[in-house]
């Protein structure tokens, strides 16, 4: 009997698409949901998050998944996504399946928000690792033994034409695209230039070190988060505040999380402007979310940031500035100064 070994997944640097024309390069579509590592055997399938947390009850639809590799052992890399009603991804959509686990409210998010898993790679086929063998013959690996079916499917991918895919990326209201070198192995729990992800939106990951109470029709309730996230260093940089992109569920959840993280001063030191400092609610650094922004100003924060949900896949390490910041900025001036 074939015991599969753990992996952790490959990661993708921020890049842009002069850095990866030409005809050694696969390009994929990029996938606006949540990553996970699909372990089938034994006839079931077990899946793990980019955080190694077993995701398996909030998906039960994928279970028929265990059918389609022929009784063969594979550990498959791949997207867990929802759609919206014009059939393109929607990680507001997949919001509430994140965090359910209540087997009764399970079953009904799997019968009115289905997700699709779409597999882009191949790790491991009954008893051999195949992560050292180039890009290309992992997919090969993977199209012959993944039979696409009800609630899974392999994507296409292309040789060279990044920037036509990536236009096209745009077109469809997709996040972007990920091109990947086809000479590269895998490297698991590695980030990599060998893949390099483009995006059409801007989006990060961040840190929630704070809150400001709300007021008008949000008296009582959470108005706007203080965010922040890691550098280099290990130091957590304030970046921000976010006040729209906000349902009152979302907010009442939110707050639900926060209260017990609560403590007396800034995660961020000094650094959180006055008008954004008063009467703020100090949380221990330990929730991740997800924003979408303008632009980022000289100072490294974000301008006009709208909050995109929950990352319970993500640890609080991951929100790093190298997102914000890829070509190497830091933000240098942590005085106070107002910029969103």
């Amino acid at each position: 009997m074939v015991r599969l070994p753990a992996y952790a997944p490959m990661l993708a640097q921020l890049g842009t698409l002069t850095s990866v024309q030409g005809p050694d390069w696969a390009v994929e579509m990029k996938w606006d949901g949540v990553r996970a590592l699909a372990y089938v055997e034994d006839g079931a399938v077990r899946l793990m998050s980019r955080n190694t947390k077993d995701i398996t009850p909030a998906y039960p639809e994928l279970q028929l998944m265990a059918g389609a590799t022929g009784r063969r052992a594979a550990v498959i890399d791949g997207e867990v996504v929802a759609f919206d009603q014009t059939g393109r991804p929607s990680f507001e959509a997949l919001q509430p399946r994140m965090h359910q686990r209540n087997p009764a409210a399970v079953a009904e998010l799997a019968r009115t928000v289905p997700v699709t898993f779409m597999a882009f790679d191949l790790l491991h086929l009954d008893d051999d690792s195949v992560i050292s063998r180039p890009y290309t013959e992992r997919r090969e690996l993977l199209e012959g033994t993944l039979t696409p079916g009800f609630r899974w499917e392999v994507p296409v991918w292309f040789a060279d034409h990044a920037e036509r895919a990536f236009d096209s990326s745009r077109q469809l209201g997709l996040e972007g695209v990920v091109c990947k070198r086809m000479s590269s192995p895998y490297r698991p729990g590695r980030r990599s230039g060998e893949w390099t992800k483009i995006k059409n939106v801007r989006a990060v990951e961040v840190v929630v070190g704070g809150w400001k109470p709300g007021g008008g029709r949000r008296s009582g309730m959470i108005g706007s988060l203080l965010i922040g996230a890691y550098d280099p260093a290990g130091r957590l940089r304030y970046v921000g505040h976010v006040g729209t992109g906000f349902t009152e569920a979302t907010l009442r959840d939110l707050r639900d999380r926060l209260t017990p993280l609560e403590r007396p001063d800034s995660p961020f030191g000094d650094a959180v402007p006055r008008e954004h400092a008063r009467d703020a609610h100090w949380v221990e650094p330990r929730v991740v979310g997800e924003v979408q922004y303008a632009e980022v100003t000289g100072d490294g924060r974000l301008r006009h940031p709208s909050w995109r949900g929950l990352r319970p896949d993500r640890e609080p390490g991951e929100a790093t500035t190298a997102e914000i910041l890829p070509d190497g900025r830091q933000d240098g001036r942590q005085d106070g100064a107002a910029a969103g």
